[in-house]
């Protein structure tokens, strides 16, 4: 009967107005509450073991239970049953599959058919019913009792399997008027699947039933926290994966594939294999999921990306359902070549050994466990006929799917086949069933049976005193408690049959032991399993293989090759394919010289050979030209030296200073000389020698020659009227200014010397095959020193001498000082440049040659004429000449200066208060709401000695508690609106879950288990609860959905975010109001990738939130290019080793950046070592369920974690909220319990009353009192800020959202009825499965212009704020400032939008940080991946000569075309230098002044031949021939004019054709003048012999 509405009125916000708004469930019910007798008919056949499940509540009566069915019925679930003792009972998926109906939900709807009968699962049922006949009959164990059976179809579906289990946790006896509670079974054989079995296991924990599972490896059930009854006699995945590992590392396959099959099986089993093998070198070229609906299009999909991908090695981690779709797929693909790899669940099934996948199976590798051959299994199972076994529901079908014929059942499958004549006989058959050549699942369940057996065994042989319960007691083995035989099968340890030892470790895990099995076809074309290795996990070594026996794929010997990039042969290296793994990569040719700087590629690139060390040598042919043209410099100034001293008493050298000339001729033959110095391998002392003989040596010369300049233009100056200058310049001044002229550079060099002396060093560079040895001139500075004193005396000498160019001829040295000094200084102002740019020992040359050139400018220049005059023109050299050619100069022009240059997160008691504390309200309507008002459950030792106690809670979360406040603030709103739900009132009903999944599955039972009440006719009715709010973490969601499916109650939850849950085919009736962490992972991805970041860590929880919205984000972001550091989880109870090693991780990552999905209470630890160990520097990226935790954001945190960033979920201003939390008063509200609780932790007092607390509260007891009057208003607590409300939006959108679809519902008009059910939902008596349609269909905008809707897959629109973490004064509370938003709705251009100058990162600063594991490659560089590591870690390499990159992070360079060049830079190809002879550089200069004077010269005696031609000499050699040769002569200096400058069209053809023929036309000349001397000669003889005739 439902409490009659008030009239709606007013809301108001007082405590006063919500007083009796609230029951607790454990408080005394009043004698109106219970029912009074039968409160409706036996329902004849209606009454169902499933009733006892549902029927669970305190208030519910012993005669209701039998009489009243709440929800749903189990009676149609086929169950094979047999009496006995003990019953164990017992879960096979017999079923492959399940016919998916499409669920409209206007109308109820059907039950799921199962299809695709299991031979092979069949077997494993016999072989328990084998194994416990045989116990039965033997007596060797139990020998006073016997073993009953009750097994149930789960059909491989979770909701079969939820379902079954429910049947069996239910004994109640059918259609009896007792009412009896018999006990449950104690003991659960199956699920046979993982994900079955997680399912199954959380619900079986919650009455600690244990689990024995036959064929559950899924390593995530090893978790005892989780669940604590579970064991199996199947190895975990994680060692199979371990040995799968070592397999791929033993044949060196290092591009593998991996196929999933979609559950926990599957996906735990290849994630941890991708793992493992990607630590071990391997990479992994695709992993794709196995849908269970096995979608063509998706299979076709995934069956490609093998041939895309290239590897030859496929592992698929799946079962044989999953595995058989997708070798039907391959084989339409026509996909061969492709060596598989097997997870334990398919290598030895019989399914996939048929002829039609042989060709492509064959050579298939994988583990399977331990075989046995059972004697006596198979007479038993060849004993089966429908006719002797008519009450087992399951023999039908196997019977008409063995024969394909009907037995006239109702078997929709079989109504085209023919009737069955009863003669079959199974024996006949060749089938997976009555083969028994390969039992090893078998072997498992006949295993688990005998564990059971033993185990019962030891509990009957219980010694009183000696027993590990309390007091020392034995079980009651009338009624035996699952708890107890829990104990015993932990500790079981018996040796069976075949020798093998059984026992279980401290996860309920056996010993792993695998045998490596191998698909072989035999000679006539049957397959063969054949054991060609082993695994043992006690052995050393684990893994041993007999190679010799393997075939692999293709009827191979060989052992097949899965490479993405073949192994590089010695002188190529790897490079990495962009946006590829490690593993695939390209053999590029190594370039040249990528050795030691001091070593050098040979020409295959494979080994390093020294490099040759250059420098300029006497043996080379540059050095021995330079030594040849220093030396005769040497001897030109030693002659001309000596033709002064000869001449050093004629005029023209007295009048020259004769002193100063020898001075300029010594200086200049040590100028020659210093050049020697040049030449050679450079040591200490010639490196020293070299730049300080040649300054000094340079200086001296220089400085007499300004001396002598100074004397000759002073000395005319000195004959002016009245001038006295020359007093000044006599012979001890000249010496005095040569003297400190000189004394300078010694200064200067003496200083260079002492200070940073020349060195010798090499030169290495990575682009030369060379090394350069040179003299570092140690001080640039120095060096720059001494070049420009030399300068600056050359300079001087140039301009006095300039001054001087007009004084007369023969005494006036002025002209050729000036074109000496010109010479000298064009000679060094070219040697500046041509120094900087000339490589390796050609530097040395251009320094000698500028050292000789200017010594050769000044010898010739100044003593040239001189010597001409005294050996050639000798009358010159005389007084009198002297004297009448004297000249004045009469005009001296000034001259300037050259400008100068300047260089910038109830009484049925077998099932013992499954409802938690409930706080409630009536109404016609009732909603539920679970929240985890308890952070977490009180760790509780389970040691199964003793019957467990009820969890307990603690830690009271205000900020749930606001939540759950919220959802009674709505509800009130919403009541008291007179245009929604108009004469309809919403109740409520609220239930804490402390964040644990038992406490949730508890708190779901609670709720689908309501009282029922007697109406005004008479009928049995309960509380309308058509919908469920909550529960905030995506596990518990989860787990509860999965539950409700069995009700078809649809949840809509306000925080559970993981995108797992969109999955409409495990949780068909769910809802959120929070966008799914699909859409937060890719802003997540979208930020990062913003900002630049490349090289990221990641930190989750252990929970599916945590550890889904990681992999989501790491496969978004590495899709982006971007690298994850570190992958961390959380553990739900962590130890503070743990803790320490997680902050050890985070601390030392070169990753300055990490990603955080948790809850808020999982992070806190985290974050309170983090501040216990001063990490800072480190910028936090959260997740939307922490970035505004105030529990987080604490001041003492902040010095860690300021700064950080993340994406929050909308958030809303709700008028009158404030208020109404303000208002709570726990003496006014003595029935919720969660109030008193709240006051108590608020104020850190204890209420003085003896009202009772939260049954699954542990009491917290305060030193001081409160009095119930204290003002929540006077405090400030994150349950009355109201500043930050997210959650509670979400909140308000769930409870607005249902209210929406409740009220469309009561709308319902005629016109617009279901056409199946032709009548409108009652909203009094309204069905879950009714909602569902409608809720899908809910479109409406808030109050706060909000568009609310549900996608197909439950979800609402991805949209966050992005929240960066402020605060204004130094011990100022954290601020969330909104600094962005993203919106999934949008085009994806415009779904992130970031103002970037709102954002004060980590420190204080406004600069991005930086986190990259390398720096960005600069133009220029190339990107080498280091080894080992990710794409992301990489070094910079210059690129080689001749090859650029010109982009950043550029993997590979580019060659340059043939005609161009890397620049310095190598970040640009510029067209290549064209080096030719020039006229320009110094070395054509001097060919062609050679060439020039050569011509001259010839031309000069061929004008004085012309001159004397008539003279007796001219004549007398023939001068005809004497003009030709000269004339050849000059062709051939001119000829060589031709060779300089840059080559052409025309200069090509005549460089050759000029110089052959000038030399032809001299050398005919010779030729001819040698033929006419002969002549004469043979003439002369002639005239000599016929003289001497008588």
């Amino acid at each position: 009967m439902f409490v009659t509405a008030a009239p709606k009125r007013a809301f108001g916000s007082t405590g006063a107005s919500r007083n009796s708004a609230f029951s607790l469930s454990d408080k005394p019910v009043s004698p109106n509450h219970r029912a009074q007798g039968p409160c409706c008919g036996r329902s004849s056949g209606l009454l169902l073991s499933m009733s006892a499940v549902l029927l669970l509540s305190s208030l519910i009566s012993s005669q209701l239970l039998q009489n009243c069915r709440l929800i749903r019925s189990t009676s149609d679930l086929p169950v094979l049953t047999k009496e006995g003792d003990i019953t164990i009972g017992a879960l096979f998926s017999l079923h492959d599959t399940v016919l998916e109906s499409s669920s409209s939900f206007t109308a109820e709807p059907h039950s799921m058919q199962c299809s695709g009968f299991n031979f092979r699962t069949f077997r494993w049922m016999q072989t328990m019913i084998f194994a416990i006949e045989k116990i039965n009959k033997e007596k060797q164990l139990l020998a006073n009792l016997t073993l009953g059976y009750k097994i149930y179809d789960s059909c491989s579906t979770h909701f079969h399997a939820l379902r079954t289990a429910l049947a069996l946790m239910n004994e109640n006896t059918e259609g009896t008027g007792i009412s009896e509670c018999r006990g449950r079974v104690p003991v659960v054989i199956g699920d046979g699947g993982s994900t079955l079995s997680l399912v199954v296991a959380r619900f079986l924990g919650v009455f600690h039933v244990p689990q024995l599972s036959y064929f559950s490896s899924c390593a995530c059930l090893s978790n005892k926290l989780e669940f604590p009854a579970f064991l199996r006699t199947m190895p975990s995945d994680f060692f199979q994966v371990d040995a799968l590992a070592q397999l791929v590392r033993h044949f060196g396959w290092s591009w593998v594939g991996t196929f999933a099959g979609d559950d926990a099986y599957g996906r735990g089993g290849a994630q941890i294999f991708n793992d493992e093998v990607t630590k071990i070198g391997a990479c992994i070229a695709f992993y794709e999921i196995i849908p269970k609906n096995h979608d063509q299009t998706e299979m076709s999909r995934i069956v490609r990306r093998i041939s895309e991908s290239g590897t030859g090695v496929v592992l698929v981690f799946a079962l044989e359902q999953d595995a058989r779709a997708l070798f039907w797929e391959a084989l339409r693909q026509n996909l061969t070549d492709i060596q598989w790899l097997a997870s334990e669940a398919w290598i030895t099934a019989a399914v996939l050994s048929t002829p039609e996948f042989h060709s492509m199976l064959q050579g298939s590798m994988g583990y399977a466990i331990r075989r046995a051959d059972i004697p006596g299994l198979q007479p038993f199972l060849l004993r089966l006929h429908p006719s002797k076994y008519p009450q087992d529901p399951f023999v039908v079908q196997f019977w008409e799917e063995m024969f394909k014929c009907t037995l006239g059942t109702s078997n929709k499958g079989s109504s085209f086949r023919p009737p069955c004549n009863g003669s079959e006989i199974l024996g006949n058959t060749d089938n997976i069933y009555s083969d028994v050549s390969q039992l090893r699942i078998s072997y498992n369940v006949y295993k688990a049976v005998y564990a059971i057996a033993y185990a019962l065994d030891s509990m009957l042989h219980c010694e009183q005193g000696k027993e590990p319960f309390t007091g020392g007691l034995c079980p009651n083995t009338s009624s035996i408690q699952p708890w107890q035989l829990l104990n015993y099968l932990k500790h079981v340890h018996f040796t069976n049959d075949f020798g093998e030892e059984t026992k279980f470790d401290s996860n309920g895990d056996p010993v792993a032991m695998y045998d490596l099995i191998n698909l072989q076809l035999s000679g006539n074309g049957e397959v063969r399993y054949a054991t060609v290795g082993r695994f043992d996990e006690m052995m050393q070594p684990k893994l041993v293989i007999e190679e010799k026996n393997i075939i692999w794929n293709g009827n191979q010997k060989q052992v097949p090759v899965s490479v993405c990039g073949t192994s590089c042969p010695p002188g190529t290296r790897k490079a990495t394919r962009p946006n590829f793994p490690l593993c695939c990569f390209d053999c590029i040719v190594c370039a040249a010289g990528e050795c030691l700087p001091e070593f050098w590629s040979n020409t295959r690139r494979d080994t390093c050979v020294p490099k040759l060390v250059e420098f300029l040598s006497y043996s080379d042919t540059m050095g021995i030209t330079l030594l040849a043209v220093a030396l005769l410099g040497s001897c030109f100034t030693l002659a001309v030296a000596l033709i002064f001293a000869l001449k050093r008493h004629t005029p023209l050298v007295r009048a020259n200073n004769s002193e100063l000339s020898f001075l300029i001729l010594s200086s200049l033959w040590l100028c020659f000389l210093c050049a020697l110095a040049f030449i050679g391998q450079p040591t200490s002392w010639s490196c020293r020698l070299r730049h300080t003989a040649f300054g000094i040596a340079f200086s001296l010369c220089l400085s007499c020659i300004l001396g002598k300049t100074m004397v000759v233009l002073m000395a005319f100056r000195a004959t002016l009227p009245a001038s006295n200058v020359m007093k000044w310049f006599g012979p001890l001044q000249q010496r005095g200014i040569i003297f400190l002229c000189t004394a300078v550079q010694v200064v200067i060099c003496c200083t260079w010397l002492s200070v940073a002396p020349p060195i010798p060093r090499k030169l290495m560079t990575h682009e030369t095959a060379r090394i350069i040895l040179l003299c570092d001139v140690g001080s640039p500075l120095a060096f720059s020193l001494v070049l420009g004193y030399i300068g600056l005396l050359a300079a001087v000498c140039f301009v006095l001498a300039f001054f001087a160019r007009k004084l007369p001829d023969n005494f006036n040295e002025a002209k050729f000082i000036t074109f000496s000094m010109l010479i000298f200084c064009a000679v060094w102002i070219a040697f500046v440049p041509a120094y900087v740019s000339s490589p390796g020992k050609y530097t040395v040359a251009v320094e000698i040659f500028a050292i000789l050139a200017s010594s050769y400018g000044l010898l010739l220049c100044i003593f040239t004429p001189k010597c001409y005059i005294i050996l050639l023109k000798p009358e010159k050299n005389t007084k009198r000449y002297l004297i009448e050619h004297l000249q004045y100069i009469t005009s001296i022009k000034s001259f300037t200066q050259m400008p100068s240059f300047h260089i910038s997160e109830a009484d049925c008691k077998l099932w013992k208060d499954l409802d938690s504390t409930v706080v409630y309200k009536e109404g016609h309507v009732v909603l539920a709401g679970m929240f985890p008002i308890h952070s977490k459950g009180i760790d509780q030792e389970i040691n199964f000695r003793s019957q467990p106690d009820q969890r307990k809670c603690r830690g009271f979360n205000m900020r749930v508690f606001r939540w759950s406040q919220a959802m009674i603030f709505f509800i009130e709103e919403i009541n008291q609106n007179p245009t929604l739900l108009p004469n309809i009132t919403l109740g409520y009903r609220l239930y804490d879950t402390c964040g644990l999944t038992a406490l949730s599955l508890r708190t779901a039972l609670s709720v689908v288990s309501q009282p029922m009440k007697r109406s005004g006719s008479g009928h049995c009715s309960s509380p309308s609860i058509p919908i469920i709010i909550g529960d905030s973490g995506s596990t518990l969601s989860m787990a509860i959905s999965r539950l409700l499916n069995l009700f078809r109650i649809p949840l809509v939850s306000y925080f559970a975010s993981c995108a797992c849950l969109s999955d409409k085919h495990q949780f068909p009736y769910f809802f959120r109001t929070i966008p799914s962490d699909v859409n937060q992972a890719s802003a997540l991805a979208r930020l990062v990738k913003h900002f630049g970041w490349t090289w990221v860590g990641t930190v989750g929880a252990d929970d599916a939130y945590g550890r889904t919205g990681i992999d989501l984000f790491t496969t978004a972001v590495t899709r982006l290019g971007v690298c994850v550091a570190y992958r961390v989880i959380i553990p739900k109870l962590p130890t503070q080793q743990q803790l320490q090693d997680i902050v050890m991780t985070i601390r030392d990552s070169t990753a300055r950046v990490l990603v955080v999905f948790a809850i808020e209470e999982d992070i806190k630890p985290v974050v309170d070592e983090i501040v216990r160990q001063n990490v800072t520097g480190k910028q936090w990226v959260a997740s939307e369920a922490w970035v505004t935790s105030t529990l987080i954001s604490t001041k003492d945190n902040y010095p860690s974690l300021s700064g950080t960033i993340g994406f929050a979920i909308r958030r809303a201003e709700i008028p009158g909220f404030k208020l109404f939390l303000e208002s709570i008063q726990p003496l006014a509200e003595p029935y919720n319990a969660f109030a008193r609780e709240f006051w108590e932790t608020q104020f850190q007092c204890s209420l003085d009353t003896s009202l009772p607390i939260s049954s699954t509260t542990d009491p917290v007891h305060y030193s001081q009192s409160c009095t119930g009057m204290e003002r929540v208003q006077d405090t400030h607590s994150i349950y009355n800020d109201v500043s930050e409300l997210r959650v509670t939006y979400n909140m308000h959108k769930a409870i607005y959202t249902v209210t929406h679809a409740l009220h469309n519902l009561l709308q319902c008009q005629r016109e617009n009825r279901s056409a199946l059910t032709q009548q409108c939902p009652d909203i009094h008596n309204l069905q879950p499965w009714q909602v569902v349609e409608i809720l899908k269909k809910v479109n409406y905008t808030n109050t706060f212009g909000d568009l609310i809707h549900f996608d197909k897959y439950g979800d609402p629109v991805g949209s966050y704020d992005v929240v960066n973490w402020q605060r204004e004064l130094d011990e100022g509370p954290v601020q969330y400032v909104t600094v962005g938003r993203f919106d999934s709705s949008l085009l994806t251009a415009q779904q992130l939008v970031l103002n970037q100058n709102k954002i004060i990162w980590h420190g204080g600063t406004k600069e991005v940080p930086v986190s990259v594991c390398s720096a960005s490659c600069p133009q220029g560089y190339r990107k080498v991946t280091r080894e080992g590591q990710p794409v992301c870690c990489y070094d910079c390499v210059l690129c080689a000569e001749g090859s650029i990159s010109n982009t950043t992070d550029q993997a590979e360079c580019i060659l340059c075309p043939e005609d161009f060049w890397s620049n310095q830079h190598r970040n640009h190809c510029v067209p290549k230098q064209i080096e030719f002879l020039s006229y320009s550089e110094a070395f054509g200069m001097a060919l062609a002044a050679i060439a020039i004077l050569g011509a001259i010269a010839a031309m000069t005696v061929a004008a004085i031949f012309f001159r004397h031609r008539d003279t007796p000499l001219v004549r007398a050699n023939n001068s005809e021939l004497s003009f030709l040769l000269l004339m050849s002569l000059t062709l051939c200096f001119i000829c060589a004019l031709t060779f300089l400058g840059q080559p052409s069209h025309w200069a090509c053809p005549l460089r050759r054709t000029a110089f052959g023929l000038t030399f032809a036309l001299c050398l005919s000349c010779l030729l001819r003048w040698g033929l006419r001397s002969l002549d004469y000669h043979s003439t002369a003889i002639s005239s000599e012999e016929h003289l001497a005739v008588p």
